[in-house]
């Protein structure tokens, strides 16, 4: 029988500036080809933007509302029945939550070009703490989605 997985969540360790699990999971979501030092420092570098533009929060702060302001609550899901393929609205789970939210500000961020990715990354987190930027339109859309969609929610099993 085979090795059961073992998750390397319990293993993530916080990170270093604000001991925060969540900022390390983003940290190592930002990373490209295995540069975590720079991954750290654009990331802090954004965080830095932030509290100067919006002095009254603190920098972690800010990042968290604006991680929770663009997680996803519902999303469609493709489910055949009968020949038809309908789109079930479902829930998702905390983690898959997480991992879309990330995505999609990182998508967002990477679209933007022109100026520095750390400047572009503080104005995301902004636009998100304030429920604006694309990440949060991603969001709505998906919501609008599952909305229009709710009829087929009996499909969901």
């Amino acid at each position: 029988m085979s090795k059961k997985f073992k998750s390397t969540e319990r293993f993530l360790k916080p990170d270093p500036k604000f001991q925060s699990r969540l900022a390390a999971k983003f940290i190592n979501s930002l990373m490209v080809e295995g540069k975590k030092s720079t991954a750290e420092r654009l990331f802090y570098d954004a965080l830095d933007i932030c509290k100067k533009k919006i002095a009254d929060q603190e920098p972690i702060d800010v990042f968290t509302k604006a991680i929770e302001n663009v997680k996803p609550k519902i999303e469609v899901r493709s489910r055949r029945v009968g020949g038809a393929t309908y789109q079930v609205p479902m829930e998702i789970k905390k983690n898959r939550q997480q991992a879309l939210a990330f995505r999609w500000v990182l998508e967002a961020v990477r679209k933007k070009k022109g100026r520095g990715l750390a400047v572009r990354l503080a104005d995301e987190f902004m636009a998100a703490y304030r429920r604006e930027g694309d990440a949060v339109t991603t969001r709505e859309n998906v919501h609008k989605m599952a909305e229009a969609n709710k009829a087929f929610a009996h499909f969901a099993w």
